[in-house]
């Protein structure tokens, strides 16, 4: 799966960099790519740090370190930190890995205001939620994916899920707090998520994704759209919260990937991620603008302000495609002939013999195959999307 979701990063930051690679695990689709690896925990920045010096007592310069999976930025940013290298302050990192603390921070700086409270039991969470009012939301505070996001309607509601929101667990995830339940109030109207470039305290959104959600009460990312001609790349307002939240964080270098809700009191931040986007996000970014997030987070690694070439042109689109119910998979089955000519890309996620459970069971690992479209508008998008989709089959196994 990392092949496909990162691995043309990787692909376009080799054609300029050598690489050496951590990884907990012997690399395989990267050998061709890199100059070098270290097998180690890289969710520990102190192994890291002993496999750097390591790599340098070979007579290898380190010149930069990057990261693009949300689990591993905090110890990636104290790795460059303890190196002296050009990083994103880890405490800046923290705070935006830690949901209850991005709110904290802008709280206190006046930035898109959301009500929020961190919840140790039930009882905590109830009262939160009786003083922000319902619906709320509840998040698990460190999990990414939208892993145990819920939406909660009333009381009764509440008590029945929050055991199971504040339980969740990932592997990658060893974050621990005492209250691990955020409740916030529910923002509604339309999620987006962008993409930016900050420098010197400027933010500079380059490519903007309107998302596609689904499987209520939770909120699974089902696809995205990116379109050259957005009309909210230029909107004063959201260019206003864009700059406000990065200020209140103090994220005045990077490359950041922010969420946001479109409601009736202006956008309000969902949140706010100290890398480029996941779900293959950047690859449409870079079909439609031709902006490469990799290299740019490469030069930011490297401490140099990137180019941002923009050429603007066109939309593109990702759908996901989920079993309509928990099922075990036979096979998936594309029959190319049918597929539209605008179709970029078509990726089976799911092999035979693969469970495949929807939410809230299993987040994004109940997805079975991927499709990408570009088109002249997102409307020409959808209508690929959909002939697309039809021409790929799940074929349940026993």
């Amino acid at each position: 799966m990392a092949a496909l979701t990162r691995g043309y990063m990787l692909q376009a930051v080799a054609k300029e960099h050598r690489i050496w690679v951590f990884k907990e695990e012997e690399p395989t689709w990267e050998q061709s790519l890199i100059c070098g690896h270290t097998v180690v925990d890289t969710l520990d920045h102190q192994a890291m740090l002993r496999a750097a010096h390591d790599v340098a007592e070979r007579g290898i310069p380190i010149s930069g370190i990057l990261c693009w999976d949300e689990t591993r930025i905090q110890p990636s940013a104290l790795l460059a930190e303890n190196l002296g290298l050009p990083t994103m302050s880890p405490t800046v990192v923290a705070t935006c890995r830690d949901k209850l603390a991005t709110r904290n921070a802008l709280q206190r700086h006046g930035a898109t205001p959301v009500h929020a409270v961190a919840a140790r039991d039930t009882r905590e969470a109830l009262r939160a939620a009786a003083t922000i009012g319902y619906p709320v939301v509840l998040k698990p505070r460190a999990l990414v994916g939208s892993n145990g996001t819920t939406l909660v309607t009333d009381p009764e509601h509440l008590t029945a899920v929050f055991e199971s929101v504040a339980t969740r667990s990932m592997p990658e995830v060893r974050e621990r707090f005492p209250d691990p339940v955020v409740v916030e109030e529910y923002l509604d109207g339309p999620e987006i998520s962008v993409d930016s470039l900050c420098w010197e305290g400027e933010v500079t959104p380059v490519f903007m994704a309107r998302k596609h959600l689904g499987f209520p009460p939770h909120f699974e990312e089902v696809g995205h759209t990116v379109d050259a001609a957005d009309p909210l790349l230029r909107d004063a307002e959201l260019s206003r919260a864009l700059h406000a939240a990065h200020a209140a964080l103090g994220l005045s270098h990077g490359w950041t990937h922010t969420e946001w809700r479109l409601t009736a009191r202006g956008p309000r931040l969902v949140e706010i991620n100290a890398r480029s986007g996941g779900d293959l996000i950047p690859y449409l970014g870079r079909l439609v603008t031709g902006v490469d997030a990799a290299l740019a987070a490469a030069s930011l690694a490297l401490g140099e302000r990137p180019a941002i070439p923009l050429r603007p042109q066109g939309a593109a689109a990702i759908r996901f495609l989920y079993p309509e119910q928990d099922t075990v998979v036979g096979s998936v089955q594309v029959d190319r002939s049918r597929l539209p000519a605008t179709v970029e890309l078509v990726e089976i996620l799911a092999a035979p013999g693969q469970e495949l459970l929807l939410p809230p069971a299993a987040h994004v690992t109940c997805r079975y195959a991927l499709v990408i479209v570009t088109g002249d508008t997102p409307e020409q998008c959808a209508e690929a999307l959909g002939a697309a989709e039809r021409a790929v089959s799940l074929v349940p196994g026993s």
